[in-house]
C-alpha cells in the first residue's frame, strides 16, 4: 500500500475529531484526569496519526484514549468497540499464514491490515489492561501479538473475555473465523 495519501480532508478531519471528542466525553472512566483539548492539540499536530485513527474508526474499532505516557508525552488509543471490530474479522494472523492456505483463503491478515492502518495489534498485556476498564469481546475474540517462539511453530494467540475472565487461546495462524478480528493500539 504505497503512495496512499495519509491525510484527511478538512471536513473528514473535523468529523473524526467530533466523533472522538464525543466518545472521549461519554467514556471518562477510560481516561480519568485527561483533558480533550490537550488530546486534540496533539492529534491536530500529527495528521498521519489522525489518518490512522480514521482507519480504526471506519473498520468499526471505535478508538478511544486509554492513557497518557508522560515520559514520551504520547496519548494511547485502543480500539474500544464492544466486540472485535467488524471491519477486521474473518482474517488469519499474518501473511505467512495467509499464503500457507491452499483453499478458502481469507481476504486479508491481521498483521498486514494493522501495518497498512499505521497501528499495531494489542499485546496480551494490553488486552488484559483494556479489560480492566470494561469488558470487551464477550461474544467475539481478537488476535494479539504472538511471541516468535509460538509463531515459529505455526501458531498464533488470541484472547476473549468470558465469565468476567480474560482467556488466552492458541490456534493455527492460518485459521480464521467470522467472530475473530483484532484490536489495535496507536500512540500519538
Amino acid at each position: 500500500m504505497t503512495n496512499i495519501n495519509k491525510e484527511l480532508s478538512p471536513e473528514k478531519r473535523d468529523e473524526l475529531l467530533n466523533t472522538l471528542k464525543a466518545r472521549f466525553e461519554k467514556n471518562m472512566h477510560r481516561h480519568e484526569g485527561l483533558e480533550w483539548a490537550e488530546v486534540q492539540t496533539k492529534l491536530e499536530a500529527n495528521t498521519e496519526k489522525l489518518w490512522s485513527l480514521n482507519e480504526m474508526e471506519v473498520t468499526e474499532g471505535e478508538p478511544d484514549v486509554v492513557g497518557h505516557d508522560k515520559k514520551k508525552d504520547e496519548y494511547i488509543f485502543y480500539d474500544c468497540s464492544a466486540e472485535s471490530p467488524k471491519g477486521r474479522r474473518s482474517i488469519c494472523y499474518d501473511r505467512e499464514a495467509l499464503e500457507s492456505r491452499k483453499k478458502h483463503k481469507p481476504e486479508n491478515n491481521a498483521i498486514d491490515m494493522a501495518t497498512a492502518m499505521g497501528i499495531e495489534l494489542l499485546t496480551e498485556e494490553q488486552y488484559r489492561e483494556i479489560q480492566i476498564l470494561e469488558k470487551f469481546d464477550k461474544k467475539t475474540s481478537s488476535w494479539v501479538q504472538t511471541p516468535a517462539a509460538i509463531r515459529k511453530l505455526k501458531g498464533a494467540i488470541f484472547c476473549d473475555c468470558r465469565y468476567d475472565t480474560v482467556f488466552v487461546y492458541h490456534n493455527g495462524a492460518e485459521s480464521y473465523y467470522a467472530s475473530r478480528g483484532f484490536r489495535g493500539v496507536l500512540r500519538v
